[in-house]
């Protein structure tokens, strides 16, 4: 018994971390045991997943062209820049798009429940031919082009996508070499666990009388 109350606590945290969100339990209320019974199962969706988009990526993932990670954002899919597009440029090039068949693939068969964050990712090297404003402009069109070719492309759901750029601004390595500087320049591809809202049952309410009943 105790070994269960274990596991359903970490099931709960990781859940939650995943999630982003935070909870208050209540010891007993069907809401959140409801809750938890759906954190856990995208948990369990998402890692089955993550291992069918090992497979089926396990070249690109080699060629560390593509990494997976389980973050509190969600199942992060990331895209090394360099490959999807030349530098400075947002049009998607013809080399990468069989790897995005393969996601979107796994987004319409495998999680078509599921809402898709795309992030734009740029370096710090500040922009001075290529025509955009900053590394904003260029990484927020970056991430709208892929979003584009998942919905005109390959029939994603749009109501399911949204985009952002984030520029230079959300770095995963120091930039200070040009290896780092390819790290950075990135696009995530966030499959995104929600959490609906359980309705409630309500409670009768029994007023209380009202003075001395004869």
């Amino acid at each position: 018994m105790k070994t269960k109350l274990l596991q359903t606590a970490f099931i709960v945290f990781i859940a939650i971390a995943l999630t982003g969100c935070t909870f208050i339990f209540q010891k007993g209320r069907r809401s959140d045991i409801q809750k938890i019974e759906e954190l856990s199962s995208q948990l369990e969706e998402l890692r089955k997943t993550k291992g069918t988009l090992e497979d089926r990526l396990a070249q690109e993932i080699v060629d560390k062209q593509v990494k997976l990670d389980m973050m509190e954002k969600g199942l992060v899919i990331t895209v090394v820049g360099d490959l999807l597009f030349d530098s400075g440029k947002a049009k998607i090039r013809s080399e990468a798009e069989p790897l995005l068949d393969k996601v979107a693939l796994i987004l319409k068969e495998n999680v078509p429940q599921y809402n898709v964050g795309i992030e734009g990712h740029t370096d710090n090297v500040p922009i001075h031919y290529s025509g955009w404003k900053s590394n904003w402009e260029l990484s927020s069109a970056r991430a709208l082009s892929v979003l584009h070719y998942l919905t005109s492309e390959k029939g994603i759901s749009p109501e399911r996508l949204s985009a952002i750029g984030y520029g230079e601004f959300r770095p995963v390595a120091s930039n200070d070499t040009k290896e780092d500087r390819q790290l950075n320049r990135r696009v995530e591809i966030v499959i995104m666990p929600q959490v609906t809202k359980v309705k409630e049952t309500p409670r009768l309410e029994i007023p209380e009388p009202q003075g001395n009943l004869k």
